[in-house]
């Protein structure tokens, strides 16, 4: 008696789900969404996560926040550069100052002293050379101390010329691509600073968080996995029997069965696939020697997706020239 009532529930359980089933009339697909990866630049720790998963989010909120030590020591190595290269940049376009002029100015004054005394000892010896009052060795060394001091003179000479003048344009150009150079690389520095917030790339709904706070990120290191919102598109597999039904362009009316909604949607391509895993129809209906293609159907842009969720179940009718 157990065993009959038993076959009875069971008979039952199964017609209530075969009435389910047939329910849900015509080709079965999903909705799906862009999946987007976050990701970090440059190496850091986790300080503060901000944001849980399966929350939505806007463009550039903030996800998470790193710290980044590395980044922020060459942040001030960078700063401390940038100011070196102005000064000396700014030195070259202004030349030399009043103090260095008048410390050169004095220079040239104490060798032309000594020139002109230097000039006035070899002409005396050089006169009493030539009455012989004098050895060669003499006249020599003091001929040596003129032209010495003669070379002394045009060489002080020159470096006030150089002063009075002012700096070459090629130093300043030299000046100007330290500098520039040293710019460059404090706005790498700060770049590089920036990137210890997380910011959402897009619209998006946070699907994983794959780190915890205290954990170390690393370049190219998935953070993170969520679906764009405001893009979805509709997935429907069918057999080869079925595909001339469809065409690329076709207008159709995709339902929701469970939401009770209906969306207006043109199919954008049409490829055959390869591998049975590929396939998310709940109950595909083909044969075994028949290919398998992947219809890709996009919302009309008047039409509002971005309250369907990720894989929620869609059909369309049996008859598919419905436009």
């Amino acid at each position: 008696m157990k065993t009959i009532k038993y076959f009875q529930i069971l008979l039952i359980a199964l017609l209530a789900v075969g009435c389910q089933k047939k329910s849900v009339s015509g080709l079965q697909g999903k909705v799906k969404r862009d999946a987007l990866m976050i990701v970090s630049k440059y190496p850091g720790r986790i300080i503060n996560i901000k944001v849980s998963e399966g929350e939505k989010v806007n463009l550039g909120d903030t996800l998470m926040i790193l710290d980044m030590p590395e980044v922020e020591a060459k942040l001030r190595q960078a700063e401390g550069a940038v100011s070196a290269a102005k000064a000396q940049y700014q030195m070259a376009l202004r030349g030399a100052t009043n103090e260095q002029l008048g410390q050169i100015s004095a220079k040239l004054d104490a060798v032309s002293e000594q020139l002109q005394f230097a000039e006035k000892s070899y002409n005396r010896v050089n006169n009493m050379f030539k009455d012989s009052m004098v050895s060669v060795q003499k006249h020599d060394e003091v001929y040596m101390k003129y032209q010495a001091a003669k070379a002394q003179y045009n060489g002080v000479k020159a470096k006030y010329d150089e002063v009075k003048k002012g700096v070459r344009d090629e130093k300043v150009q030299m000046a100007l691509g330290t500098y520039e150079r040293a710019q460059g690389a404090l706005n790498e520095a700060q770049v590089a600073y920036g990137e210890r917030f997380v910011l959402a790339p897009q619209n998006m709904s946070i699907e994983t968080i794959a780190l915890h706070e205290g954990e170390l990120v690393l370049p190219g290191y998935g953070i993170a996995t969520g679906y764009q919102l405001n893009k979805a598109w509709f997935r429907f597999t069918v057999a080869e029997s079925q595909v001339a039904q469809f065409k690329v362009g076709q207008q159709l009316t995709v339902s929701s069965p469970f939401t009770q909604q209906n969306f207006r949607a043109r199919i954008v391509s049409m490829k055959q696939l390869t591998r049975y895993a590929n396939i998310t129809s709940a109950f595909p209906e083909y044969k075994l020697s028949e290919s398998i293609y992947e219809l890709k159907l996009q919302p009309l842009k008047s039409e509002d997706v971005s309250g369907l969720l990720s894989n929620l179940s869609v059909t369309l009718p049996n008859n598919a020239s419905n436009e």
